[in-house]
Protein backbone atom coordinates (compact mmCIF):
# COMPACT_ATOMS: atom_id res chain seq x y z
CA UNK A 1 0.00 0.00 0.00
CA UNK A 2 1.18 3.34 -0.94
CA UNK A 3 2.53 5.76 1.82
CA UNK A 4 1.46 8.98 -0.56
CA UNK A 5 -1.36 10.98 0.27
CA UNK A 6 -1.92 10.26 -3.06
CA UNK A 7 -1.37 8.32 -6.42
CA UNK A 8 -1.74 11.13 -8.90
CA UNK A 9 -1.99 14.71 -8.06
CA UNK A 10 -2.85 17.02 -11.08
CA UNK A 11 -2.07 20.76 -11.05
CA UNK A 12 -4.55 22.57 -13.27
CA UNK A 13 -7.96 21.63 -13.83
CA UNK A 14 -8.24 22.25 -17.93
CA UNK A 15 -9.08 19.95 -20.74
CA UNK A 16 -6.01 17.59 -20.25
CA UNK A 17 -5.56 18.01 -16.40
CA UNK A 18 -9.35 16.76 -16.49
CA UNK A 19 -8.91 14.29 -18.73
CA UNK A 20 -5.46 12.84 -16.96
CA UNK A 21 -7.47 12.28 -13.62
CA UNK A 22 -10.86 10.90 -14.76
CA UNK A 23 -9.00 8.40 -16.39
CA UNK A 24 -6.17 7.35 -13.96
CA UNK A 25 -9.17 6.87 -11.16
CA UNK A 26 -11.12 4.65 -13.47
CA UNK A 27 -7.97 2.59 -13.18
CA UNK A 28 -8.27 2.67 -9.40
CA UNK A 29 -5.76 5.17 -8.74
CA UNK A 30 -5.93 7.73 -5.68
CA UNK A 31 -6.17 11.08 -7.35
CA UNK A 32 -6.31 14.71 -6.44
CA UNK A 33 -6.54 17.80 -8.64
CA UNK A 34 -6.53 21.19 -8.13
CA UNK A 35 -7.66 24.28 -9.82
CA UNK A 36 -6.68 28.00 -8.56
CA UNK A 37 -9.80 29.60 -11.00
CA UNK A 38 -12.50 27.83 -12.43
CA UNK A 39 -12.84 23.81 -13.66
CA UNK A 40 -12.80 23.52 -17.64
CA UNK A 41 -9.25 25.67 -18.28
CA UNK A 42 -8.53 27.99 -21.15
CA UNK A 43 -11.25 26.06 -23.68
CA UNK A 44 -14.05 26.27 -21.66
CA UNK A 45 -14.07 29.66 -19.77
CA UNK A 46 -11.68 32.48 -21.83
CA UNK A 47 -11.07 30.11 -25.23
CA UNK A 48 -12.89 27.84 -27.23
CA UNK A 49 -16.28 27.69 -26.26
CA UNK A 50 -16.91 31.19 -25.33
CA UNK A 51 -15.08 32.40 -28.25
CA UNK A 52 -17.26 30.03 -30.41
CA UNK A 53 -20.27 31.66 -29.06
CA UNK A 54 -19.22 34.65 -29.94
CA UNK A 55 -18.32 33.96 -33.40
CA UNK A 56 -21.74 32.32 -33.90
CA UNK A 57 -23.00 35.86 -32.94
CA UNK A 58 -20.87 37.51 -35.01
CA UNK A 59 -22.60 35.86 -37.98
CA UNK A 60 -25.77 36.50 -37.87
CA UNK A 61 -25.25 40.04 -39.35
CA UNK A 62 -24.33 38.40 -42.42
CA UNK A 63 -26.79 36.41 -42.65
CA UNK A 64 -29.54 38.78 -42.11
CA UNK A 65 -27.86 41.16 -44.81
CA UNK A 66 -27.91 37.58 -47.28
CA UNK A 67 -31.62 36.44 -46.21
CA UNK A 68 -33.42 39.24 -49.07
CA UNK A 69 -31.61 37.33 -51.62
CA UNK A 70 -34.20 34.52 -50.71
CA UNK A 71 -36.90 36.10 -50.47
CA UNK A 72 -36.81 37.07 -47.10
CA UNK A 73 -37.70 40.93 -45.75
CA UNK A 74 -36.09 41.25 -42.21
CA UNK A 75 -36.95 44.25 -40.57
CA UNK A 76 -33.47 46.50 -38.65
CA UNK A 77 -32.11 44.32 -36.22
CA UNK A 78 -30.42 45.53 -32.88
CA UNK A 79 -27.70 43.57 -30.90
CA UNK A 80 -27.31 43.84 -27.38
CA UNK A 81 -23.70 42.75 -26.17
CA UNK A 82 -24.92 42.33 -22.52
CA UNK A 83 -26.73 40.14 -23.19
CA UNK A 84 -24.63 38.08 -25.14
CA UNK A 85 -22.11 37.87 -22.26
CA UNK A 86 -25.03 36.74 -19.48
CA UNK A 87 -25.82 34.13 -22.22
CA UNK A 88 -22.33 32.78 -22.42
CA UNK A 89 -21.68 33.57 -19.24
CA UNK A 90 -24.35 30.99 -18.56
CA UNK A 91 -23.23 28.50 -20.58
CA UNK A 92 -19.77 28.57 -18.60
CA UNK A 93 -20.97 28.28 -15.85
CA UNK A 94 -23.15 24.74 -16.63
CA UNK A 95 -19.82 23.67 -18.48
CA UNK A 96 -17.17 24.26 -15.44
CA UNK A 97 -19.66 22.99 -12.81
CA UNK A 98 -20.03 19.72 -15.20
CA UNK A 99 -16.14 19.16 -15.17
CA UNK A 100 -16.89 19.14 -11.05
CA UNK A 101 -19.29 16.88 -10.69
CA UNK A 102 -17.71 14.86 -13.34
CA UNK A 103 -14.30 14.43 -12.01
CA UNK A 104 -16.57 13.87 -8.60
CA UNK A 105 -18.50 11.12 -9.70
CA UNK A 106 -15.02 9.77 -11.08
CA UNK A 107 -14.11 9.67 -7.14
CA UNK A 108 -11.80 12.34 -8.24
CA UNK A 109 -10.87 14.58 -4.67
CA UNK A 110 -11.24 17.78 -6.42
CA UNK A 111 -9.69 20.82 -4.90
CA UNK A 112 -9.57 24.74 -4.82
CA UNK A 113 -6.33 27.02 -4.72
CA UNK A 114 -3.02 28.10 -5.40
CA UNK A 115 -0.64 24.68 -5.60
CA UNK A 116 3.04 24.60 -5.10
CA UNK A 117 6.11 22.44 -5.28
CA UNK A 118 7.62 21.78 -2.78
CA UNK A 119 10.04 18.55 -3.44
CA UNK A 120 9.29 16.44 -6.39
CA UNK A 121 6.66 14.21 -4.22
CA UNK A 122 5.25 16.84 -2.10
CA UNK A 123 2.56 19.96 -3.01
CA UNK A 124 1.23 22.94 -1.44
CA UNK A 125 -1.96 24.41 -1.61
CA UNK A 126 -2.67 27.50 -0.05
CA UNK A 127 -0.52 26.40 3.12
CA UNK A 128 -1.89 22.59 3.21
CA UNK A 129 0.54 20.14 2.23
CA UNK A 130 -0.61 16.72 -0.15
CA UNK A 131 2.22 14.03 -1.02
CA UNK A 132 1.87 12.58 -4.31
CA UNK A 133 3.57 9.37 -6.13
CA UNK A 134 3.12 11.23 -9.09
CA UNK A 135 2.08 15.17 -9.49
CA UNK A 136 0.98 15.92 -13.33
CA UNK A 137 1.48 19.97 -14.68
CA UNK A 138 -1.77 20.93 -16.52
CA UNK A 139 -1.47 24.47 -15.88
CA UNK A 140 -2.13 25.63 -19.43
CA UNK A 141 -0.83 28.59 -20.69
CA UNK A 142 -1.42 32.84 -20.57
CA UNK A 143 -1.44 35.81 -22.70
CA UNK A 144 2.17 37.28 -22.97
CA UNK A 145 2.06 41.29 -22.86
CA UNK A 146 5.32 43.11 -24.05
CA UNK A 147 7.26 45.85 -22.56
CA UNK A 148 5.96 49.00 -24.30
CA UNK A 149 4.61 52.44 -22.61
CA UNK A 150 1.01 52.00 -22.06
CA UNK A 151 0.60 48.90 -22.29
CA UNK A 152 -1.71 48.80 -18.75
CA UNK A 153 -4.36 49.86 -20.63
CA UNK A 154 -4.57 46.92 -23.20
CA UNK A 155 -6.85 43.92 -22.59
CA UNK A 156 -6.17 40.09 -23.57
CA UNK A 157 -8.26 37.15 -24.47
CA UNK A 158 -8.18 36.30 -20.95
CA UNK A 159 -10.37 39.79 -20.20
CA UNK A 160 -11.99 40.06 -23.97
CA UNK A 161 -14.71 37.77 -22.84
CA UNK A 162 -16.17 40.16 -19.50
CA UNK A 163 -16.23 43.85 -21.57
CA UNK A 164 -19.06 45.66 -20.15
CA UNK A 165 -19.81 46.75 -23.48
CA UNK A 166 -18.65 46.40 -27.13
CA UNK A 167 -16.22 48.46 -28.11
CA UNK A 168 -17.51 50.82 -31.05
CA UNK A 169 -13.32 50.89 -32.37
CA UNK A 170 -10.66 48.20 -31.87
CA UNK A 171 -7.33 47.65 -32.50
CA UNK A 172 -6.19 44.15 -32.30
CA UNK A 173 -2.25 43.56 -32.25
CA UNK A 174 -1.15 40.32 -33.53
CA UNK A 175 -1.71 38.09 -36.71
CA UNK A 176 -2.40 34.68 -34.83
CA UNK A 177 -5.42 32.53 -35.01
CA UNK A 178 -6.95 34.96 -31.85
CA UNK A 179 -6.60 37.69 -33.81
CA UNK A 180 -7.80 36.80 -36.67
CA UNK A 181 -11.29 35.35 -34.78
CA UNK A 182 -11.37 38.12 -32.79
CA UNK A 183 -10.85 40.61 -35.81
CA UNK A 184 -14.15 38.70 -36.65
CA UNK A 185 -16.19 38.99 -34.04
CA UNK A 186 -15.81 42.41 -33.24
CA UNK A 187 -16.87 43.51 -36.82
CA UNK A 188 -19.68 41.63 -37.45
CA UNK A 189 -21.23 43.10 -34.13
CA UNK A 190 -20.38 46.46 -35.87
CA UNK A 191 -17.07 47.76 -34.56
CA UNK A 192 -14.36 49.00 -36.73
CA UNK A 193 -11.57 47.23 -36.76
CA UNK A 194 -8.05 47.46 -37.43
CA UNK A 195 -5.27 44.87 -37.08
CA UNK A 196 -1.88 45.85 -36.53
CA UNK A 197 1.01 42.95 -37.18
CA UNK A 198 4.36 43.43 -37.48
CA UNK A 199 5.16 40.18 -39.45
CA UNK A 200 4.75 39.69 -43.81
CA UNK A 201 1.12 38.39 -43.80
CA UNK A 202 -1.38 37.07 -40.66
CA UNK A 203 -1.49 33.63 -39.63
CA UNK A 204 2.19 32.48 -39.71
CA UNK A 205 2.75 29.12 -39.75
CA UNK A 206 -0.62 28.29 -41.89
CA UNK A 207 -0.23 27.38 -45.63
CA UNK A 208 0.08 30.57 -47.56
CA UNK A 209 -2.65 30.18 -49.75
CA UNK A 210 -4.78 30.26 -47.17
CA UNK A 211 -3.21 32.98 -45.31
CA UNK A 212 -3.44 35.05 -48.33
CA UNK A 213 -7.22 34.42 -48.80
CA UNK A 214 -8.12 35.21 -45.46
CA UNK A 215 -6.43 38.46 -46.11
CA UNK A 216 -8.31 39.30 -48.81
CA UNK A 217 -12.03 38.02 -47.89
CA UNK A 218 -11.51 40.17 -43.99
CA UNK A 219 -10.43 43.46 -46.04
CA UNK A 220 -13.27 42.78 -48.07
CA UNK A 221 -15.64 42.43 -44.99
CA UNK A 222 -14.20 45.80 -43.94
CA UNK A 223 -11.29 44.80 -41.68
CA UNK A 224 -7.91 46.99 -42.00
CA UNK A 225 -4.64 45.25 -42.08
CA UNK A 226 -1.49 46.80 -40.98
CA UNK A 227 1.21 44.30 -42.40
CA UNK A 228 4.97 45.19 -41.11
CA UNK A 229 3.37 47.10 -37.98
CA UNK A 230 4.37 47.85 -34.28
CA UNK A 231 2.78 49.39 -31.58
CA UNK A 232 5.05 52.11 -30.03
CA UNK A 233 3.24 53.67 -27.35
CA UNK A 234 -0.60 53.81 -25.81
CA UNK A 235 -2.08 56.50 -23.81
CA UNK A 236 -5.23 57.12 -22.54
CA UNK A 237 -7.26 60.48 -23.22
CA UNK A 238 -9.38 62.81 -21.07
CA UNK A 239 -12.31 61.03 -22.76
CA UNK A 240 -11.04 57.63 -22.45
CA UNK A 241 -10.38 57.01 -25.75
CA UNK A 242 -6.65 55.32 -26.35
CA UNK A 243 -3.85 57.11 -28.65
CA UNK A 244 -1.96 54.28 -30.46
CA UNK A 245 1.36 55.49 -31.77
CA UNK A 246 3.46 52.77 -34.19
CA UNK A 247 7.35 52.33 -34.53
CA UNK A 248 7.13 52.73 -38.23
CA UNK A 249 6.79 56.57 -39.68
CA UNK A 250 4.56 55.44 -42.27
CA UNK A 251 1.61 54.40 -39.77
CA UNK A 252 -0.71 57.37 -38.17
CA UNK A 253 -1.39 57.09 -35.20
CA UNK A 254 -5.15 55.40 -34.42
CA UNK A 255 -7.29 56.58 -31.64
CA UNK A 256 -9.28 54.00 -30.65
CA UNK A 257 -11.80 52.47 -27.54
CA UNK A 258 -10.05 48.69 -26.97
CA UNK A 259 -7.05 47.54 -27.53
CA UNK A 260 -6.81 44.39 -27.76
CA UNK A 261 -3.17 42.39 -27.64
CA UNK A 262 -3.24 38.89 -29.20
CA UNK A 263 0.53 38.09 -29.49
CA UNK A 264 0.93 35.09 -28.10
CA UNK A 265 0.69 32.83 -25.48
CA UNK A 266 3.26 31.60 -22.57
CA UNK A 267 3.19 28.39 -20.39
CA UNK A 268 1.48 29.78 -17.26
CA UNK A 269 4.26 28.12 -14.61
CA UNK A 270 4.80 31.54 -12.24
CA UNK A 271 4.84 30.49 -8.65
CA UNK A 272 4.51 26.78 -9.51
CA UNK A 273 8.29 26.07 -7.88
CA UNK A 274 9.13 24.32 -11.12
CA UNK A 275 12.70 25.93 -11.42
CA UNK A 276 13.13 25.39 -7.89
CA UNK A 277 12.76 21.52 -7.48
CA UNK A 278 14.80 21.20 -10.62
CA UNK A 279 12.25 20.68 -13.65
CA UNK A 280 13.59 21.46 -16.82
CA UNK A 281 12.47 23.83 -18.57
CA UNK A 282 12.51 25.40 -22.14
CA UNK A 283 14.26 28.81 -23.18
CA UNK A 284 10.64 30.00 -23.85
CA UNK A 285 9.44 28.77 -20.07
CA UNK A 286 7.85 25.53 -21.47
CA UNK A 287 8.01 22.49 -19.58
CA UNK A 288 10.11 19.92 -21.27
CA UNK A 289 8.76 16.47 -21.49
CA UNK A 290 9.42 13.52 -23.67
CA UNK A 291 7.29 11.39 -25.54
CA UNK A 292 5.25 10.12 -22.51
CA UNK A 293 4.81 13.32 -21.12
CA UNK A 294 7.45 12.76 -18.47
CA UNK A 295 9.50 15.58 -17.39
CA UNK A 296 13.59 15.07 -16.21
CA UNK A 297 12.31 14.26 -12.62
CA UNK A 298 10.54 10.96 -13.60
CA UNK A 299 8.12 11.29 -11.43
CA UNK A 300 6.61 14.40 -12.82
CA UNK A 301 4.75 15.02 -15.72
CA UNK A 302 3.26 17.71 -18.00
CA UNK A 303 0.37 17.94 -20.41
CA UNK A 304 -1.06 20.34 -22.71
CA UNK A 305 -0.10 24.36 -23.51
CA UNK A 306 2.61 24.39 -20.63
CA UNK A 307 4.72 22.28 -22.40
CA UNK A 308 4.85 24.55 -25.76
CA UNK A 309 4.12 21.77 -28.00
CA UNK A 310 0.84 21.74 -30.16
CA UNK A 311 -1.19 24.36 -28.23
CA UNK A 312 -5.19 23.12 -29.17
CA UNK A 313 -7.81 21.69 -26.10
CA UNK A 314 -7.99 17.86 -28.57
CA UNK A 315 -4.02 17.39 -28.14
CA UNK A 316 -3.88 18.06 -24.48
CA UNK A 317 -6.63 15.92 -23.40
CA UNK A 318 -4.52 12.85 -25.91
CA UNK A 319 -2.02 14.00 -23.72
CA UNK A 320 -3.47 13.13 -20.41
CA UNK A 321 -5.02 10.26 -21.51
CA UNK A 322 -1.84 9.09 -22.56
CA UNK A 323 0.50 9.51 -19.27
CA UNK A 324 -3.16 8.29 -17.26
CA UNK A 325 -2.55 4.77 -19.09
CA UNK A 326 1.27 5.16 -19.08
CA UNK A 327 1.52 5.61 -15.64
CA UNK A 328 -2.03 2.95 -14.38
CA UNK A 329 -2.60 1.34 -17.56
CA UNK A 330 -1.29 -1.62 -18.68
CA UNK A 331 1.55 -0.29 -20.87
CA UNK A 332 3.02 2.85 -21.53
CA UNK A 333 1.07 4.78 -24.26
CA UNK A 334 2.42 8.07 -26.44
CA UNK A 335 -0.13 10.47 -27.49
CA UNK A 336 0.24 10.09 -31.66
CA UNK A 337 0.21 13.88 -32.31
CA UNK A 338 1.88 12.66 -36.06
CA UNK A 339 -1.47 14.11 -38.23
CA UNK A 340 -3.39 17.44 -36.51
CA UNK A 341 -6.17 18.81 -37.76
CA UNK A 342 -7.13 22.32 -36.53
CA UNK A 343 -9.44 25.20 -37.49
CA UNK A 344 -9.47 28.86 -37.49
CA UNK A 345 -13.10 30.40 -36.72
CA UNK A 346 -12.11 33.40 -38.51
CA UNK A 347 -14.80 35.11 -40.83
CA UNK A 348 -14.96 32.35 -43.37
CA UNK A 349 -13.38 30.02 -41.15
CA UNK A 350 -10.23 27.78 -41.75
CA UNK A 351 -9.98 24.23 -41.43
CA UNK A 352 -6.65 22.25 -42.13
CA UNK A 353 -4.80 18.76 -41.62
CA UNK A 354 -1.22 17.98 -42.47
CA UNK A 355 1.36 19.25 -44.18
CA UNK A 356 1.51 23.25 -45.74
CA UNK A 357 2.64 23.07 -49.73
CA UNK A 358 6.48 24.82 -47.72
CA UNK A 359 6.36 21.84 -45.12
CA UNK A 360 6.15 19.55 -48.01
CA UNK A 361 8.93 20.70 -50.15
CA UNK A 362 10.80 20.13 -46.92
CA UNK A 363 10.27 16.55 -46.66
CA UNK A 364 9.64 15.40 -51.03
CA UNK A 365 11.70 16.06 -53.94
CA UNK A 366 8.73 16.93 -55.38
CA UNK A 367 4.66 17.64 -55.03
CA UNK A 368 1.32 18.43 -57.19
CA UNK A 369 -0.60 21.06 -55.43
CA UNK A 370 -4.77 20.89 -56.22
CA UNK A 371 -6.65 23.78 -56.17
CA UNK A 372 -10.12 24.97 -55.98
CA UNK A 373 -11.52 28.72 -55.64
CA UNK A 374 -15.48 29.09 -56.11
CA UNK A 375 -18.33 31.26 -55.03
CA UNK A 376 -20.42 28.64 -53.37
CA UNK A 377 -24.19 27.97 -53.89
CA UNK A 378 -25.25 29.97 -51.10
CA UNK A 379 -24.17 32.92 -52.33
CA UNK A 380 -25.17 32.87 -55.76
CA UNK A 381 -28.48 34.63 -54.41
CA UNK A 382 -26.32 37.40 -52.62
CA UNK A 383 -24.67 40.08 -52.91
CA UNK A 384 -22.01 38.90 -51.02
CA UNK A 385 -18.67 38.43 -53.05
CA UNK A 386 -16.99 35.35 -50.77
CA UNK A 387 -15.36 32.68 -52.30
CA UNK A 388 -14.16 29.34 -50.72
CA UNK A 389 -10.68 28.11 -51.31
CA UNK A 390 -9.20 24.29 -51.04
CA UNK A 391 -6.48 22.48 -51.70
CA UNK A 392 -4.58 19.02 -51.72
CA UNK A 393 -0.96 18.67 -51.23
CA UNK A 394 -0.05 15.22 -52.82
CA UNK A 395 3.47 13.73 -53.18
CA UNK A 396 4.27 13.09 -56.56
CA UNK A 397 6.23 10.03 -55.99
CA UNK A 398 3.54 7.98 -53.77
CA UNK A 399 0.65 9.79 -54.71
CA UNK A 400 -0.08 9.65 -50.88
CA UNK A 401 -2.02 13.06 -49.76
CA UNK A 402 0.28 15.16 -47.38
CA UNK A 403 -2.20 17.85 -46.90
CA UNK A 404 -5.40 19.19 -46.95
CA UNK A 405 -6.56 23.01 -46.80
CA UNK A 406 -9.68 24.83 -46.62
CA UNK A 407 -11.38 28.63 -46.39
CA UNK A 408 -14.72 28.69 -46.52
CA UNK A 409 -18.10 28.25 -44.66
CA UNK A 410 -18.01 24.89 -42.70
CA UNK A 411 -14.51 24.37 -43.11
CA UNK A 412 -13.97 23.11 -39.41
CA UNK A 413 -16.22 20.82 -40.48
CA UNK A 414 -15.20 19.86 -43.35
CA UNK A 415 -11.97 19.02 -42.83
CA UNK A 416 -12.41 16.85 -39.92
CA UNK A 417 -13.78 13.78 -41.40
CA UNK A 418 -10.71 14.98 -44.19
CA UNK A 419 -8.36 14.29 -41.20
CA UNK A 420 -9.30 10.59 -41.43
CA UNK A 421 -8.39 9.64 -44.62
CA UNK A 422 -5.16 11.55 -44.48
CA UNK A 423 -4.09 10.11 -41.21
CA UNK A 424 -4.43 6.80 -42.23
CA UNK A 425 -2.68 7.55 -45.42
CA UNK A 426 -4.97 7.93 -48.47
CA UNK A 427 -3.78 8.48 -52.00
CA UNK A 428 -5.43 11.06 -54.69
CA UNK A 429 -6.83 7.84 -56.20
CA UNK A 430 -8.59 7.46 -53.06
CA UNK A 431 -9.66 10.93 -53.14
CA UNK A 432 -10.56 10.49 -56.78
CA UNK A 433 -12.52 7.21 -56.54
CA UNK A 434 -14.58 8.62 -53.72
CA UNK A 435 -18.10 9.44 -54.70
CA UNK A 436 -19.36 12.76 -54.29
CA UNK A 437 -22.25 14.69 -52.28
CA UNK A 438 -23.88 17.36 -54.22
CA UNK A 439 -24.08 20.00 -54.29
CA UNK A 440 -21.49 20.95 -51.18
CA UNK A 441 -18.70 22.65 -51.40
CA UNK A 442 -16.63 19.48 -49.47
CA UNK A 443 -17.58 17.48 -52.56
CA UNK A 444 -14.42 19.55 -54.22
CA UNK A 445 -11.95 17.49 -52.62
CA UNK A 446 -12.36 14.42 -54.33
CA UNK A 447 -13.13 16.09 -57.70
CA UNK A 448 -10.42 17.96 -57.95
CA UNK A 449 -8.67 17.58 -61.39
CA UNK A 450 -5.87 19.83 -62.53
CA UNK A 451 -2.52 20.22 -60.68
CA UNK A 452 0.65 22.38 -60.82
CA UNK A 453 3.72 20.49 -59.98
CA UNK A 454 6.59 21.68 -57.56
CA UNK A 455 10.06 20.59 -57.52
CA UNK A 456 12.40 21.14 -54.35
CA UNK A 457 15.45 22.99 -55.84
CA UNK A 458 18.15 21.42 -52.96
Amino acid sequence: MSTFDFQLFVIGGGSGGVRAARIAAGFGARVAIVESFRYGGTCVIRGCVPKKLLVHAAHFSADFADAEGFGWTVPPATFSWPKLIQGKNDQIGKLSGMYESNLDRSGVSVLHGLARLIDPHTIEVDGKRFSAEHILIATGGTPFLPEIPGVEHVITSNEVFDLPQLPKRVLIVGGGYIAVEFAGIFNGLGAEVTIAYRGEQILRGFDDDLRQYLHDEMIENGIRIQLHSQVSRIERQADGALNVSFVEESSDNKTVDCVLYATGRIPSIEGLGLAEIGVALDPKGGVKVDAFGRTNIPNIFAVGDVTNRIALTPVAIREGAAVAATLFGPAQTAADLTTVPSAVFSQPPIGTVGMSETEALKHCKEIDIYRANFRSLRHSLTARKERTFLKLIVETASQRVLGAHMIGADAAEIIQGVAIAIRMGATKSDFDATVAIHPTSAEEFVTLKEKTTRQRHD
